[in-house]
């Protein structure tokens, strides 16, 4: 193990957050460069190298975290980044934007603080972006076979990583502009700089992998042209079909998807406009939905200059401590405060949007609200709770109810949908059509980006055996695997 005391003598110590005035100023990493390495060190001492370390079975990846957490307290980075490598294609993605389950699975933490796996995980890769360890690993010969991916989130970036290294030719079709999915415009520049997706994207294309941006598959090239081209197919679309809220008023201008307004904030930082077209500067925002996604509009609404941000979740507020039902090893659903949060605004919880006001111009004003208590198996509104908040633009962030059929891909490549409205699939991340196979969100709903890692390196493992490849690709999950929450 690391450090044999270090569970005992070494208090937790989080990742140090930039000053909030300053930070909200520009869309630079939320994060301190870490540089502190001597911190780092001591934390990855304070792993106790358990017997049976749960936090293997918290992450879908099965990522050696005991053993690199040894490597980098011996300060052994070389040696680090093999082993976190070995499991995970993008740990700074992952070592960003990660919920880090593994974490909430942590044997320390059942009575203390766990083990800052995350924070070791992101030092370990930066420092080996830094000295030089991660290069290219290019094939030492092709099979002859060509598999086409669609979509380049992590999912599809994982699968066609996996498959070009195994020696077979990878196109990845992407519909928007720049190579990257929900990485590149979902997710904002504070939470990530968007020049961890770019060199990873470089470092793909020395391998051998392809890209063509800006092409709809099913539109610009169709499921059959795919399958005449291609020996296999890989859809790693996402869940991209967002949850809407048909109440009165929902037509009002003002009132847009996340997906609508966090894309166009990141498309400034990537050069393409001069300010938003969807701008929070001077206006009262209100963000529906209190997750992630929720977060990520506070934020970008704070450094757009909003007057006010006040974010609304339809659930109770959650509790600061790990509840009873949700017992160790479990991921619990508890208080969180993330960097956006600590940047101001309001978070009103247990409430539900009655309808939207708005003025003579057809702009919204007013977001109507009521509070409401879970009863009989529904929400129930309080009643006297009425009220109204100021509210010129209003962000929709509750979530994804399934893959996009608008396109036409579904049905040009007759794939079957399950009850949840996914691409269904078997144990080998297959559907029913032969040599089409479906990985991250498009088959398993919307999830964690460690999922989506998880599934596209099994995905590849399953079209490497279908394509009668002998790379022998690690395969860490099973489309069945669930999450350790409850």
């Amino acid at each position: 193990m690391a450090d044999p005391k270090g569970f005992l003598t070494t208090p937790k110590q989080n990742a140090e957050r930039r000053p909030v005035d300053v930070r909200i100023r520009d869309w630079n990493e939320v994060y301190v460069e870490r540089s502190l390495l001597p911190i780092i060190t001591r934390q990855a001492g304070r792993c106790m190298d358990c017997g049976i370390p749960f936090c293997h079975n918290g992450c879908p990846l099965g990522n050696l975290i005991p053993e690199w957490n040894d490597l980098a307290w011996r300060d052994d980075w070389n040696a680090a980044i093999e082993r976190l490598h070995a499991t995970n294609n993008f740990p700074e993605f992952t070592g960003r934007l990660c919920p880090a389950p593994c974490e909430s699975a942590c044997v320390l933490g059942i009575n203390q603080d766990p083990v800052t796996i995350k924070n070791v995980e992101v030092t370990i890769i930066d420092k080996a972006w830094e000295n030089g360890s991660v290069r290219p690993q290019i094939p030492e010969r092709l099979s002859g076979r060509t598999v086409a991916v669609v979509g380049s989130g992590p999912a599809g970036l994982a699968a066609a990583q996996q498959l070009t290294r195994a020696g077979h030719t990878v196109v990845v079709y992407e519909r928007a502009d720049r190579i990257g999915g929900l990485l590149r415009y979902g997710i904002p520049e504070f939470k990530m700089e968007k020049r961890h997706v770019n060199r990873r994207v470089e470092q793909m294309r020395a391998e051998g992998t392809r890209f063509r941006t800006g092409v709809q598959v099913g539109e610009d090239i169709t499921g059959q042209q795919l399958r005449e081209r291609f020996d296999a197919v890989v859809i790693a679309a996402g869940a991209t079909t967002a949850r809407d809220l048909p109440v009165p008023g929902r037509e009002l201008r003002g009132i847009h998807q996340a997906m609508e307004y966090l894309p166009l904030s990141n498309k400034v930082q990537e050069g393409d406009f001069v300010e938003s077209p969807i701008s929070a500067a001077g206006k009262h925002v209100v963000v529906i939905g209190g997750g992630d996604t929720g977060a990520d509009c506070v934020g970008t609404a704070h450094r757009q200059g909003a007057a006010s941000v006040t974010q609304l979740e339809i659930m109770p507020r959650p509790g600061d401590q790990r509840p009873e039902h949700q017992p160790w090893p479990t991921m619990p659903m508890t208080y969180k405060v993330t960097s956006a949060h600590e940047e101001g605004g309001e978070r009103v919880y247990a409430v539900n949007t009655t309808h939207f006001s708005g003025d003579e111009h057809g702009n919204v004003q007013q977001l109507h609200l009521v509070e409401v208590e879970f009863t009989d198996g529904r929400f129930q509104p309080v009643e006297g709770t009425e009220r109204a908040i100021p509210a010129q633009l209003v962000t929709l962030a509750m979530g994804f109810t399934g893959t996009d059929r608008q396109n036409g891909l579904v049905e040009q490549l007759g794939v079957d949908l399950d009850a949840r409205g996914n691409i269904a699939r078997d144990g080998r991340f297959a559907t029913n059509q032969d040599g089409v196979f479906v990985c991250g969100d498009a088959g398993r709903g919307q999830s964690l980006i460690v999922w989506a890692i998880a599934e596209g390196r099994s995905a590849a493992a399953a079209v490497d055996a279908h394509l009668g490849g002998t790379a022998d690709l690690p395969a860490p999950i099973r489309p069945t695997d669930r999450p350790l929450t409850v």
